[in-house]
């Protein structure tokens, strides 16, 4: 389960940003710098760009904006590998290990773990944590009962059993399978019953079996009670943060956050900091400052200039690299024209430059798309054959095949060289970003530029705030924009991105439905397309990856990418790297680029498995 993150530059789910000031052993903090484990290594200093400190917020993880910092206090059983070869691929959290089983799973709990008040983790903590799941609609099916339907992203959990000696079973709903169960229900935010528990009504569970059921009326009532109730849950504020992970948050103020070790953690002996300090900010330039003054111990990915680059290695930090499942895109919608046609989105695809844009956009984190296809192109090119490869169209900049395309489709060009619409009305194009994303911002130049060039001048636009895009691209307000896709490694969820709710699709166990007129539905693109004379649904295409193994969804995939390479209703333009960065001044033994698994991971993660010790 995943709330909704902030981006930092645009990197979905991704990353960060601000001034300067303090040094790293700041005003709070005393160092110690002893070395090894067990907390004699000092203050630890970072950025957390996936949440950002907010004053006044809770410690509450079911909080929108919370003050909780996951891996550090904010605890899972189990953190994903970001495998795209088996998406339910886990790194242990509070979970030591577990089976799973189409039943369910079953999950044994770490020795002496416990919670940082000295009591230990129970089944309890788990029982009330997946409860807690059910209203906030990330476990089903209160989605199929007029939740949020999240595709690929809702568990569902019918019961909790004590089966003693640490050991937990889980068991799915029975009749439903969800392929990534495992990972949903490890992924879980956990928390203490003891802080929680009275949050919940007594028949919660109850009225989760309710939701589950065959009445509809029954279900609709429960499914109304429960996401009342996530909002109390969501809203609550507990006196002092209690938690199960290697710190625990002592202080929070508008600068920084101070967590302390937790003596208690079942790993202990692992962690070498004493202290973390987790600084606020308020953009990228600010994290450059703190990082060109040697502050930060770990520094997440933020969208910069090459200069900016060789500064901060200069200063000393070492760069890593990880692949990260996201692709800056151009998106239309085709509810105006003239991006309706299929003509028009071909030839912008052969007049934009990629390679030229992500030089400007993302010369450090940004790797040119190879095509569209609705993956990133680590990711299709392992699962596509090499014959479905070659037949995707790279759409090289080819000016004459564009004016080719647009002549076909009626479109006129006069003696100023500027193109006109098939009703003769001139042809200008609005390209929407958002305040806050430099990349985009920075490319969106490049792009008007070369359209301009081509003959349809452009204008980049920029909307001044995340929160009033996606609430005016989801209007229709946007004819050409900015959007993140192929959000994997799980692929369903990354064809959701495109063919989703976005487009009017809703998915449920597996099957799409259609509606243009979803208030959600911004792409509008045809429910159908013909690709190599067959007709297909990419809704629905997209749904049957949500109950496909891994190792049958090649099939399926292959129409999906040859589909959206022809239809183009987005425009790839680069694929994301995730970058970040280490000082080994304070600290040392971070882990290497090659170690995806723990580099998709935030520090607390890495510090779980052993890495990271005081010098």
């Amino acid at each position: 389960m995943s709330r909704p993150k902030p981006l930092v530059a645009a990197i979905a789910v991704a990353t960060i940003a601000a001034t300067a000031l303090s040094a790293c052993s700041s005003s709070s903090a005393k160092k110690s710098n002893g070395g090894g484990g067990g907390g004699t290594g000092g203050v630890f200093t970072s950025i957390d760009a996936n949440n950002k400190i907010t004053a006044g917020a809770p410690m509450n993880p079911f909080n929108a904006a919370p003050n909780m910092f996951l891996g550090y206090n904010e605890m899972q059983m189990g953190f994903s590998k970001y495998d795209p070869s088996d998406p339910n691929a886990m790194l242990p959290g509070l979970a030591a290990s577990w089976t799973s089983s189409d039943a369910g799973l079953t999950v044994q709990l770490q020795p002496n773990a416990k919670w940082s008040d000295g009591t230990p983790v129970t089944v309890a903590d788990i029982k009330t944590s997946l409860a807690i799941a059910y209203t906030q609609g990330t476990a089903g099916p209160v989605a199929s009962a007029g939740g949020t339907v999240v595709a690929g992203s809702n568990f569902e959990v019918s019961d909790v059993k004590d089966l003693g000696g640490g050991k937990i079973e889980i068991d799915q709903q029975p009749g439903v399978k969800n392929l990534y169960f495992q990972r949903l229900v490890l992924s879980a935010y956990i928390v203490s019953d003891k802080v929680y528990g009275s949050q919940l009504p007594a028949d919660i569970w109850s009225q989760i079996a309710a939701v589950q059921g065959s009445d509809q009326s029954a279900a609709g009532a429960a499914a109304t009670k429960l996401s009342a109730e996530g909002k109390t849950i969501a809203a609550f504020a507990p006196a002092k943060d209690v938690s199960a992970g290697p710190f625990v948050e002592t202080r929070v103020n508008p600068g920084e956050a101070l967590l302390d070790r937790n003596q208690y953690f079942y790993a202990a002996n692992k962690i070498s900091p004493k202290q973390v300090i987790l600084r606020s900010y308020s953009g990228n330039q600010q994290i450059w400052g703190y990082m060109n003054g040697g502050e930060l111990d770990y520094a997440p990915y933020t969208s910069m200039p090459t200069n900016i680059l060789n500064q901060v290695l200069g200063a000393g930090y070492t760069r890593m690299d990880a692949p990260s499942y996201v692709s800056a895109s151009i998106a239309f919608n085709e509810k105006q024209a003239p991006y309706n046609l299929t003509p028009v989105r071909q030839a912008l695809a052969y007049v934009i430059d990629r390679d030229a844009v992500t030089k400007v956009g993302e010369p450090v984190g940004g790797i040119a798309a190879p095509t569209t296809t609705g993956l990133v192109g680590s990711q299709s090119d392992t699962i596509l054959s090499g014959d479905q490869k070659a037949a995707l169209n790279p759409y090289k900049p080819d000016p004459a095949k564009a004016t080719s395309l647009l002549q076909g489709a009626g479109f006129t060009k006069d003696s100023s060289g500027k193109w006109h619409l098939p009703g003769g009305a001139p042809w200008t194009i609005t390209l929407q970003t958002v305040n806050g994303f430099s990349d985009w911002i920075a490319a969106s130049t490049i792009v008007a530029n070369e359209l301009t060039a081509f003959g349809i001048p452009t204008t980049a636009a920029i909307t001044a705030d995340f929160a009033t895009y996606q609430k005016e691209m989801a209007a229709g307000k946007y004819a050409v924009g900015w959007w993140l896709v192929a959000l994997g490694p799980q692929t369903d969820k990354a064809y959701a991105r495109i063919y989703g709710s976005a487009d009017g699709f809703s998915v449920s166990n597996g099957q799409a439905t259609y509606n243009d007129s979803a208030p959600t539905n911004w792409e509008h693109t045809p429910q159908t397309y013909t690709v190599n004379g067959q007709s297909i649904n990419p809704g629905q295409l997209a749904a049957q990856l949500s109950v496909t193994p891994v190792a049958d969804q090649q099939p399926i995939i292959a129409q999906l990418a040859a589909a959206t390479n022809q239809e183009l209703p987005m425009i790839q333009i680069w694929n994301y790297t995730h970058v970040m960065f280490t000082l080994d001044k304070r600290f040392t033994n971070f882990p290497k680029t090659g170690q995806d698994d723990l580099l998709n991971n935030p520090p607390g993660v890495w510090m779980m498995q052993g890495y990271v010790q005081g010098k």
